[in-house]
């Protein structure tokens, strides 16, 4: 590569998406019996603030409108209705958030995977109908919403066994981030290395 040239861009941009599942991870981590409704606050602002520049811009990413859009409903439910009608979203609130980011995940494999969303962000528009592009996309895709269905799954165990609660809720879902994360950034030139070997 000569000084003039680029460095070329990632494929996917691990911090990209991870900013994309930061309202919903600010959501799973605050949601509590207690604390559920300030966590829809906090996650709702959080899905304004980070997707800010793309509303401006007229575009949003299919995570970033699921976000705003749940969260608002969740916000507007804590307002509306009667504590009493409200148990069962106090209950499984985490479980319903995770569920709902792992189904938008997994459906978006069906027309366009979400990864794909943020890694034309940092791609030329030439790579985006390649083979090499679109399964990456898909595998990461597939990854992150794995990863969710785990987590709504650990949700529900900690429902069931509150004893363990700490490890479903927080220990083994973080040290599951952690992991995706890492492969998010690794797994793009990786891939690309041998596809072009």
């Amino acid at each position: 590569m000569t000084e003039t040239q680029a460095p070329p861009k990632r494929s996917v941009s691990a911090g990209g998406v991870f900013l994309g599942f930061a309202p919903w991870i600010i959501f799973t981590i605050v949601a509590g019996p207690s604390t559920w409704e300030y966590a829809a606050l906090a996650a709702l602002a959080a899905s304004l603030v980070l997707s800010g520049r793309d509303i401006l811009q007229g575009h949003l990413n299919l995570l970033d409108m699921t976000g705003i859009v749940f969260f608002a409903v969740i916000s507007v439910l804590a307002l509306a209705l009667d504590h009493h009608e409200l148990i069962w979203l106090e209950t499984y609130a985490q479980v319903l958030a995770n569920a709902v980011v792992a189904l938008v995940a997994l459906g978006s494999l069906f027309f366009d995977p979400f990864t794909a969303q943020y890694a034309r962000r940092a791609t030329p528009p030439s790579v985006w109908d390649s083979p090499v592009f679109k399964h990456i996309n898909m595998v990461l895709t597939t990854v992150w919403g794995g990863v969710f269905v785990v987590i709504a799954v650990l949700g529900l165990l900690a429902i069931l066994v509150p004893s363990l609660d700490d490890w479903f809720n927080w220990v083994v879902p973080i040290v599951l981030l952690a992991c995706t994360v890492k492969f998010t950034e690794h797994y793009p030139e990786s891939y690309k290395a041998k596809a072009l070997a």
